[in-house]
């Protein structure tokens, strides 16, 4: 079992149905279109987590581990996996056009390098193309040291990333 090695929480601010995983320094990932996986989008080596509500706040979870963490399988409707790369390891969750009240745990806590990340996500059906007052959708993401993979997709279950997959 991976040993967890820390946590954050917070509000995150979506734009245009977005937020987003990104180095200063270069490219987190090989461009990837949306169609492929509908949870996320890799443009410019940005990694995108696309959202349902068009503008508003979404509540992300960051969980840091040595090593693989076992999936959660909770409640989660969508799962993808990808592999990041930071080069100045600062491998952050941002917004697209605005700052985090809180900043979240540095997903590159080993330092430059390959990351593997897991995200997560629900809620995205319940508010789409809308900006909601209060929270509806969630999001976690799992961070650990790892080389280069293959884009895995772990469930597939929402409307909102079956309308992705269909373009």
């Amino acid at each position: 079992m991976s040993r967890q090695v820390a946590y954050g929480s917070g509000l995150v601010p979506v734009a245009y149905h977005q937020f987003l995983i990104s180095d200063e320094d270069g490219p987190a990932a090989a461009d990837l279109p949306a169609a492929h996986n509908g949870l996320i989008e890799v443009t410019d080596g940005e990694i995108v987590v696309l959202t349902g509500v068009s503008n508003g706040d979404v509540d992300v979870t960051v969980t840091l581990h040595e090593t693989e963490p076992v999936p959660n399988d909770e409640d989660w409707q969508e799962i993808v996996e990808i592999s990041a790369h930071s080069a100045s390891g600062e491998l952050i969750v941002r917004a697209m056009m605005d700052d985090l009240d809180e900043e979240l745990p540095v997903l590159s806590f080993n330092g430059p390098g390959d990351y593997r990340l897991r995200v997560h996500a629900r809620g995205r059906d319940t508010a789409v193309d809308l900006t909601p007052e209060e929270v509806t959708e969630w999001y976690l993401v799992q961070a650990w040291p790892a080389s280069q993979q293959d884009v895995a997709v772990l469930r597939q279950r929402d409307s909102y990333g079956t309308s992705h997959r269909a373009r």
